[in-house]
């Protein structure tokens, strides 16, 4: 597994563009590239999942998200709104299928799981999955530390190759990011939606990995580092030097051209 590591590559202000980026990655590895760890950060943006984007009001709250300087967008994996921000760590692991009719979906959250809790060994604390009530983007695979919810994973499968994504809240607090996407909620759903149409999000419900462990002010870094560890230490030069030898990371237009496709496809509808 290649790491590509872009979380300071923090200039491109279209969110879409590192999802845009997965999509194609995962296409190369399901053509015979080598599987990927892509991690990356954006410094403002939410994202919407399909459901939160047939919200009654949808469309005023996406313009109110951006009259407060956030690129927003909806994604085509699975899951609800998420904020980003610099203390939001994102993880794609693009890999291939084992066979085309692979529907494995649970081992592959599973992975996620392992790596993130291998990650977060050194700090002692015990990571959980299980849905946390109140908490955005909720899921089975809701992650938390002492029942606060600190990391979502969702999921996009290709033909022959997938990808599973984790936010991981790093730095910051995760009350005022629970508290946006419940302001969000209170404006999409505000007539004309039944509390069965988007999660019922509770303020504090998340937490950030520094307000949970000990990696300090700078847990985005640390987490970061960590993750990179995890994967470092199960890899060989000789393994390493294969995959390099068959990666092909896409041209900037290409992947910008792959985010308009996206954003045409999964437009909120006005």
């Amino acid at each position: 597994m290649l790491l590509l590591d872009r979380t300071h590559e923090i200039e491109e202000p279209d969110s879409l563009y590192s999802f845009a980026l997965d999509e194609l990655l995962c296409r190369h590895t399901g053509e015979g590239g080598p599987p990927i760890c892509h991690l990356w950060r954006h410094p403002a943006a939410f994202i919407m999942g399909l459901r939160d984007s047939r919200l009654p009001q949808a469309a005023e709250a996406e313009r109110w998200l951006q009259g407060q300087g956030m690129s927003t967008a909806v994604r085509h994996s699975g899951g609800a709104a998420v904020p980003l921000d610099l203390g939001v760590v994102n993880v794609s692991l693009i890999l291939p299928k084992a066979d085309l009719s692979d529907r494995h979906f649970h081992d592959d959250f599973e992975r996620m799981y392992k790596l993130i809790q291998l990650a977060l060994q050194a700090q002692g604390e015990r990571v959980a999955k299980g849905e946390i009530a109140g908490a955005f983007c909720p899921g089975d695979y809701d992650l938390s530390i002492d029942g606060l919810k600190f990391c979502g994973i969702a999921q996009r499968r290709q033909t022959k190759a997938f990808i599973v994504q984790a936010f991981v809240i790093a730095a910051g607090s995760g009350q005022s990011r629970a508290q946006l996407v419940r302001d969000f909620y209170d404006r999409a759903a505000v007539s004309g939606a039944t509390p069965s149409d988007h999660p019922l999000v509770v303020a504090d419900s998340t937490a950030s990995l520094a307000e949970l462990t000990g990696l300090g002010p700078d847990a985005a870094q640390a987490f970061t580092d960590a993750v990179k560890r995890v994967i470092r230490e199960q890899q060989s030069p000789q393994a390493i030097a294969d995959a390099a030898s068959t990666f092909h990371l896409p041209e900037p237009a290409q992947v910008r051209e792959m985010a308009l496709k996206l954003r045409s496809r999964y437009a909120i509808q006005s």
